[in-house]
């Protein structure tokens, strides 16, 4: 695959590969700062969701099954802020390495 892309681009002294990361690095930074908005709201409405269930629960085993959900969904959005947070930290780096590492990608 790789020896495919670089016959079928000139040999001008550029990446080959430029051509195909920037696409996709943009798209990626599109998408973060949504799924970022997206994820919070959608977050947030549902933990107030369960802190009304735990409000309104009246046995012990309720309030413990309300807790508990509660618990896990505030530690699921939490894991999904902070890898969003490492994406976008985190494709620069990733951009950088491959445009400076694809010629010894293509020499293999």
């Amino acid at each position: 695959m790789l020896n495919f892309l670089l016959t079928t681009t000139p040999t001008t002294g550029t990446n080959p590969f430029s051509n195909i990361v920037r696409p996709i690095v943009n798209l990626l930074n599109m998408v973060v700062g949504p799924a970022m908005l997206i994820v919070g709201a959608l977050g947030s409405i549902y933990c107030i969701v369960l802190g009304v269930k735990f409000a309104k629960a009246e046995e012990q085993q309720d309030r413990d099954k309300a807790k508990k959900s509660l618990q896990n969904a505030l530690i699921g959005f939490i894991s999904i802020f902070v890898l969003i947070a490492i994406l976008r930290l985190g494709i620069p780096a990733m951009e950088a390495w491959l445009l400076a590492n694809a010629p010894a990608l293509t020499a293999s």
